[in-house]
């Protein structure tokens, strides 16, 4: 069931008025500012859980004050946030996990009013304050598009949804620049036409507006957040039967521009930033890794452990923190790398793999969000 923003807020107005009429200590013999303390030490799921003990407990970990308190003490970490489908069924779901421990945990289902294609919806997050954004996609009835907006907050393990897009779209890139989303591109699949409109959202006002337009609609969309700047791409598609195009949008200034030249003719994988550095995956043969170099506008391959193309099959999807990159792969096993520079200019790669249970041997990944929890 949908939980709008209004409505959220009302229920946790209520809460509060009712725990200020209680006046509940958060934990009986001990000041508020310990207990808050204890709390705060409560690793994610359990968060959300706790909230179901009592009034000031609801109130204390719904504020949002306390992830940021969280992170000024270093107790928010990093989790892993997949969306992922059955081959068999297409059925959605997502599962989070921990890569300290290799814990999972399946999250709420998405509150669509109607089944969506399991790739048509494009999926960006706010890392540091713990949410997801689900954008748009396509029914799987009458593969019309929509125009959905549905937040997942990690604190309160809740979906919400949020002021739709202008214009529905499927099949379009996404990403955060500055505190902001934005959506670009896609297609109305109903009218099988390509969209080259651009739109911002800005989570403070739940609000949506074009921004300026792409120069050209793109058939296949990757994209990367580098310098406040969005780069995106229709990639190559293996086998290799055309030249990729790609655009370039400037947040500050409200423009786009072409992609250079050596940037989209070596774009030939799933991308990821590390840094200010974008890398690429690459989604032919033993999946070499590359990185961008723009000065000289080229690609350079990374040395040092291979990908371990042996446990991961495609399709991949890919995200990035702390100077770590999280792949995920078919049935959800995760490579987790590190790349760095070397002392001759060269790039060093090392991977180590996390299995996941036999139980997801037929889910595919969609999406990988990483978030602070």
């Amino acid at each position: 069931m949908a939980v709008s923003k209004s409505s959220l807020g009302k229920q946790q107005h209520d809460n509060d008025q009712e725990c200020q009429k209680k006046q509940e200590p958060l934990i009986p013999g001990l000041p508020d500012e310990i207990a808050e303390l204890c709390l705060l030490h409560l690793p994610y799921p359990t968060q959300s859980l706790a909230r179901s003990v009592c009034c000031s407990w609801n109130r204390a970990i719904a504020n949002p004050g306390f992830l940021l308190r969280k992170r000024s003490l270093s107790l928010s970490l990093p989790y892993l946030f997949i969306s992922a489908f059955h081959n068999s069924t297409a059925r959605i779901q997502w599962q989070a996990l921990d890569p300290r421990s290799g814990r999972w945990f399946m999250l709420p289902p998405v509150p669509w009013d109607k089944a969506v294609c399991p790739t048509g919806f494009a999926c960006t997050s706010i890392p540091h304050q713990g949410q997801i954004y689900v954008l748009g996609g396509m029914r799987s009835d009458t593969r019309a598009s929509i125009n959905t907006t549905v937040v997942y907050t990690a604190s309160t393990n809740q979906w919400s949804t949020a002021s739709p897009m202008v214009i529905p779209r499927s099949f379009f890139a996404a990403g955060n620049v500055d505190g902001k989303i934005i959506a670009v591109g896609g297609s109305r699949a109903e009218y099988n036409d390509s969209i080259t409109s651009v739109e911002c959202y800005d989570p403070r006002k739940d609000t949506w507006e074009h921004v300026a337009k792409m120069r050209v609609g793109l058939a296949r969309y990757d994209s990367a957040m580098v310098g406040g700047k969005m780069y995106v791409t229709e990639g190559w598609t293996w086998p290799l039967l055309s030249s990729p195009r790609g655009g370039v949008y400037d947040f500050q200034s409200d423009t786009w521009r072409e992609m250079k030249d050596g940037m989209k003719e070596g774009w030939s994988g799933v991308s990821v930033v590390v840094g200010e550095r974008l890398f690429v995956i690459s989604e032919y043969g033993d999946c070499p890794m590359k990185v961008y170099l723009p000065d000289r506008d080229t690609w350079q391959y990374v040395v040092g452990d291979g990908f371990p193309r042996e446990t991961m099959r495609r399709p991949f999807v890919v995200s990035a923190v702390e100077g770590k990159i999280y792949v995920v792969s078919s049935g959800l096993n995760v490579a987790i790398g590190s790349a760095f520079e070397g002392q001759n200019g060269e790039f060093i790669a090392k991977w180590e793999v996390v299995a996941a249970p036999m139980a997801f041997h037929d889910l595919s990944p969609s999406s990988c969000q990483v978030l602070y929890a």
